[in-house]
């Protein structure tokens, strides 16, 4: 019966964007840093992946590329998780721990990885850095799942360190309660107009997009010896509450605060760059230049954690895999004098995305793709869609109390992203009271991504200082 059931398993085909995430040219990986704050015990890792890993098909199968009219299948096998934990011997004092941290993480995505077994491995790094006491670097393929997928399997596999019986617990969407039955359905039409009219006009302008030519050049594409790769990935961690402080003081969403972070870091570069120009046809360019980014967006409806600690068991209807979708944004790159004008800007372009089915649509549109035109048709138009951005955003919530991992309490989570045709990748994290900022960037575009990061972070410092200021003038008032 368990030889049957093997056979049931290994002939599932593998999903079109897990294949499309492997295929030449597009074999992407998912990067977690994971800092502790105590010491790490490579054995209670190890006991404590074959307890949960192993539970899940995706992480004890073998990834069988197609080849031809052949279709990619997952193969199971058995796992052997001692193979894919490497725990390497560190100089205890090391000079930079942190540069160290960076460059191991670097090597480690452009190393090769075995195709002979399931697609993951785990770096566990007994070292200290400036936040953390010990690490777990962990290589993803991206054909195993997406960052929500991914971040539920930690949650799955961790308990609160409060109550270590408990699992972690997100934020809830706070919902509106109404209740006038008329005023309801009005407010559900005038939401489904929206929703329509929004989707017509993002759409449109979503395949007017792909049928353009791509992003003007800039400081973040203009080499042509670039591989337009990260090949360098760094992070910075910052408070959570000060991203909260404007949030509130400017009535919007965290995210808009990110994204708005973003922009007036990535618009106060991109003017450095410019300045040091001798061109002075260059050095004015900020103001017409036209970028985009493509932001990722998670399709699930249910995002309890209920849901989410279901996803690691065989027979759970929870959607495990890449269920994600994109949308094209305009990135607002000017020098502005008031630091909320770029929040602003995240905000109104956001909620129209969010308005609208332009996330599902991509979706689709590569389903039906691969479905009636093939590999070849979906990877075209997969790096099309790269193609006509410049940048890659992403975001992931974390869990909002303090967790274990294995009986190692947890510092931060930070993630990216590799081997999309992109040299700037920004992905968010966040942990309780902290968001990590992570870069992926190709050193051929972005020399100085440290300093790239500096700017960001001195845009939310700008943001929460005006808030301050603007509330004690009110307060003199």
């Amino acid at each position: 019966m368990a030889k049957e059931k093997q056979m049931i398993i290994g002939e599932v085909p593998v999903s079109p964007f897990s294949r499309l995430f492997s295929m030449p040219g597009l074999d992407c990986f998912n990067i977690v840093t994971i800092g502790f704050k105590n010491e790490a015990n490579p054995s209670a890792f190890i006991e404590g992946l074959k307890n949960t890993f192993l539970n899940h098909p995706r992480f004890s199968c073998i990834l069988e590329r197609g080849l031809g009219e052949h279709k990619a299948k997952w193969i199971p096998t058995k796992v052997k998780v001692e193979d894919h934990v490497v725990v390497p011997d560190i100089d205890p004092t090391i000079e930079n721990p942190d540069q160290f941290l960076e460059d191991y993480t670097s090597n480690m995505v452009f190393s090769p990885i075995d195709t002979s077994k399931p697609l993951w491995e785990i770096h566990i790094l007994n070292m200290k850095t400036s936040d953390a006491e010990s690490l777990l670097v962990a290589r993803f393929h991206h054909s195993l799942g997406d960052g929500m997928s991914l971040m539920s399997l930690l949650l799955a596999c961790s308990r609160k360190t409060s109550d270590p019986e408990a699992l972690p617990t997100f934020a809830a969407p706070k919902k509106s309660k109404v209740t006038n039955v008329w005023w309801s359905l009005v407010a559900r039409l005038w939401f489904i107009i929206r929703l329509m009219f929004n989707t017509f006009v993002e759409v449109f302008k979503f395949l007017l997009i792909l049928c353009s030519v791509r992003d003007a050049t800039t400081p973040l594409m203009e080499k042509p010896s670039a591989t337009l790769s990260p090949n360098k990935f760094i992070h910075r961690i910052v408070s959570l509450d000060d991203v909260k402080v404007v949030k509130n003081a400017m009535n919007m969403t965290v995210n808009d605060v990110i994204l708005g972070m973003v922009q007036a870091g990535l618009s106060r570069y991109l003017s450095q760059k410019y300045d040091s120009q001798t061109n002075w046809k260059l050095k004015n360019s900020l103001e017409n230049i036209s970028l985009r980014g493509v932001v990722f967006f998670n399709l699930r409806s249910n995002k309890k954690i209920e849901d989410l600690d279901k996803m690691m068991e065989k027979r759970s209807t929870s959607r495990w895999g890449n269920s994600i979708g994109y949308a094209m944004i305009p990135l607002w790159m000017r020098s502005e004098n008031d630091i909320f004008e770029y929040i602003r800007r995240a905000k109104t372009i956001m909620d129209r995305k969010k308005l609208s089915l332009e996330p599902l649509f991509s979706y689709v549109l590569l389903k039906l793709t691969v479905e009636v035109f093939g590999f070849k048709a979906l990877r075209t138009l997969a790096m099309r869609i790269f193609g006509r951005s410049t940048i890659i955003l992403s975001n992931v919530a974390g869990p909002t109390e303090e967790i274990s991992l294995f009986d190692h309490q947890i510092s931060y989570v930070a993630a990216s992203i590799s081997g999309f045709p992109q040299a700037l990748i920004v992905h968010i994290t966040s942990y309780v009271n902290k968001a990590i900022i992570n870069l992926g960037v190709d050193l051929d575009v972005v020399p100085d991504p440290h300093h790239l990061c500096d700017l960001m972070v001195e845009a939310l410092q700008m943001m929460k200082l005006a808030v301050e200021e603007n509330s004690s003038t009110d307060l003199n008032v």
